[in-house]
């Protein structure tokens, strides 16, 4: 999960803290020493309670995946271990004005993509067809107010209303009619699924 560190117009510094809260991690800011909840992007102690960070659009995925479609990326290349991940042990998330839903990933593996109304915005949760790596959130509604219902097919995604190919990542239209357009994405983030009530106990997992 990415964060914005701005609040109320000051770049503010953070570390962290070390603790954990909800088996998730925590961070500190250094002005106030206030303790903020990485998963809620809220201040859960100190002078900052209940102040909450905007959550950024982020993709967690591999770093061949990444670089596929982002080759121009430079990383600090620091000394480290190995690490792996496994999505299929994973949810998607958008927490979008108090309705948050979560799809878990092996569902979205099985259909390819998920329409779907958060919050009243009508959302799409996309996995590339060239690559279960690689998966992004989209809103579905376009500028001139157009609700797109989008799908797979023969490796491509399409929306049924016009039958334009949309790139699965950065909702680029490529081919039809809609080809100059974009989907707007959206600030989706990985769970684990046990954890998921832990922060947003008002919320639901998405069913097929």
């Amino acid at each position: 999960m990415v964060h914005r560190r701005t609040i109320d117009g000051e770049a503010v510094v953070f570390g962290v803290q070390g603790a954990l809260w909800g088996n998730a991690m925590t961070f500190w800011d250094h002005d106030t020493g206030s303790i903020w909840s990485q998963p809620l992007g809220e201040a859960i102690a100190g002078p900052r309670k209940g102040q909450t960070l905007e959550l950024l659009p982020v993709t967690f995925t591999t770093w061949d995946a990444w670089l596929e479609t982002h080759p121009e990326t430079l990383a600090l290349d620091v000394s480290a271990g190995e690490s792996g991940f496994d999505l299929s042990r994973m949810a998607i998330v958008l927490d979008l004005a108090g309705d948050t839903v979560a799809y878990r990933y092996p569902d979205l593996l099985e259909l390819g993509v998920v329409n779907d109304t958060v919050a009243g915005v009508e959302i799409a949760v996309v996995v590339d067809p060239a690559d279960p790596n690689r998966w992004e959130t989209f809103a579905r509604r376009l500028a001139d107010d157009t609700v797109l219902t989008l799908a797979i097919e023969n490796g491509r995604l399409v929306d049924a209303e016009t039958g334009t190919s949309w790139d699965p990542v950065r909702g680029f239209g490529l081919e039809g009619p809609l080809a100059e357009s974009s989907l707007s994405v959206l600030p989706g983030f990985t769970v684990f699924p046990r954890d998921f009530d832990t922060f947003w106990p008002e919320g639901r997992f998405w069913a097929p």
